[in-house]
């Protein structure tokens, strides 16, 4: 039995639009090439964080593996366990803390860790060296977010016992931009500059440390650390962030961050759709649903689709959101409440009970026939990452 709600999910959108990141970034000059050395092109380290962004990570990441992608990345040790258990082979980087984390994780599914703290080089130094092997690390540098990361500004006190770490391997240093997506914003390149200044500060401690003779495994002789910073936005804001790598995340699923706008020829991969399970008229002062928060001004005919709050739409969406019916906008009126919505389709011709409902997605060939992430955030005041991140465990994903 398959619920009427379901969520389709597009592999082949998927692995196009890696491939149309790919291009544009081969396609583009790379700022960060050095002076008189063949240009180069970022790499591309796919975020699959939050359940691959709501879409299912087992399956995405599988099908990211197939179209090439040479790194993903997520949240946690939990999350990049579940896409080890999904058959993934290439490499997967845990972005977050590790203070509180079971590391055994880290060994036993070949995963990479992000280093942000003294504390976690120290743990993390100690599982290695009990296990007598060598761990590779990101290495994640604070530029002014001021949540995880060693601060710029204080490096040569807090790394040079990092760096000495001899079960630890130095593979990238990285750091994360607070307001890629704010075009206003200053700090954006106050982090860049911040970031860049960094870069000379941690060759010269890697430098000392190895002169010293007492961190040989932080960067062996001919391995090269690369950096990586730019998220989905910064990656359309700015090719000089674009570094060694790019991480997109909202990119991959064929959603631009808003209010950036981008060349880019992206699909959605995600869509939602459910089914009119009732018809029902409405008399002049009738209301619909809890509270009443819809009253009828004059006979109007209403449907109800089950998909609720549980299903991840937002309660927001009563007298803002619309979805697709016969290939019309429909409102969404009175609550959305638990498992079902109610909408009006009284200019919608005989709606019945079966008709296709669209959340998310399309209906017909026009633009107005089209309900994406980004007007359902816009709608309700919040983000698109959120709209596809929230989306019920009862929603099944069908892959296509």
């Amino acid at each position: 039995m398959i619920r009427s709600t379901v969520a389709h999910v597009d592999l082949n959108a998927l692995k196009a639009n890696l491939r149309a990141i790919q291009q544009y970034l081969s396609s583009e000059p790379n700022p960060s090439t050095p002076l008189g050395t063949a240009r180069t092109t970022p790499g591309i380290i796919a975020v699959i964080k939050a359940n691959a962004y709501g879409h299912g990570s087992p399956r995405v990441a599988s099908a990211l593996e197939e179209a090439g992608a040479t790194m993903l990345a997520c949240a946690d040790i939990e999350e990049g366990i579940v896409i080890r258990q999904a058959g993934v082979r290439v490499p997967i980087l845990v972005f977050g803390a590790l203070s509180v984390s079971d590391l055994d994780g880290l060994f036993e599914h070949s995963l990479t860790p992000t280093i942000s703290t003294p504390g976690a080089a120290r743990a993390v130094q100690a599982a290695a060296a009990k296990r007598n092997t060598i761990v590779p690390y990101h290495l994640k540098i604070d530029t002014g977010m001021n949540r995880l990361g060693f601060r710029h500004d204080n490096l040569r006190r807090t790394l040079p016992d990092l760096l000495r770490s001899p079960n630890l391997r130095l593979e990238a240093v990285y750091t994360h931009f607070a307001s890629a997506d704010v075009p206003e914003s200053l700090t954006f390149n106050q982090q860049r500059e911040r970031f860049e200044s960094v870069w000379d500060v941690v060759r010269d401690l890697i430098r000392d440390s190895r002169d010293a003779g007492r961190g040989g495994s932080s960067e062996p002789p001919g391995a090269r650390v690369i950096r990586h910073a730019a998220n989905s936005a910064a990656t359309l804001r700015d090719s000089r962030v674009w570094y060694d790598a790019v991480r997109p995340g909202l990119l991959l699923y064929g959603i631009v961050p808003p209010p950036l706008a981008s060349t880019i020829p992206l699909e959605p991969v995600m869509s939602l759709t459910s089914r009119v399970v009732a018809v029902k008229g409405l008399r002049p002062g009738e209301r619909v649903g809890y509270g009443g928060r819809f009253e009828a001004s004059q006979p109007r005919t209403v449907a109800v689709v089950p998909a609720g709050y549980a299903d991840g739409l937002d309660t927001r969406l009563c007298g803002r959101g619309h979805v697709l019916v016969r290939g019309r906008r429909a409102p969404i009126i009175g609550a959305v409440s638990m498992d079902m919505i109610t909408i009006d389709v009284t200019d919608h011709g005989d709606v019945q009970p079966g008709d296709e409902v669209v959340l998310l997605g399309k209906q017909g060939d026009e633009s107005w026939q089209r309900i994406d992430a980004r007007e359902v955030a816009a709608a309700i005041g919040t983000i698109p990452w959120e709209v596809v991140c929230r989306l019920g465990t009862r929603i099944e994903r069908q892959y296509e």
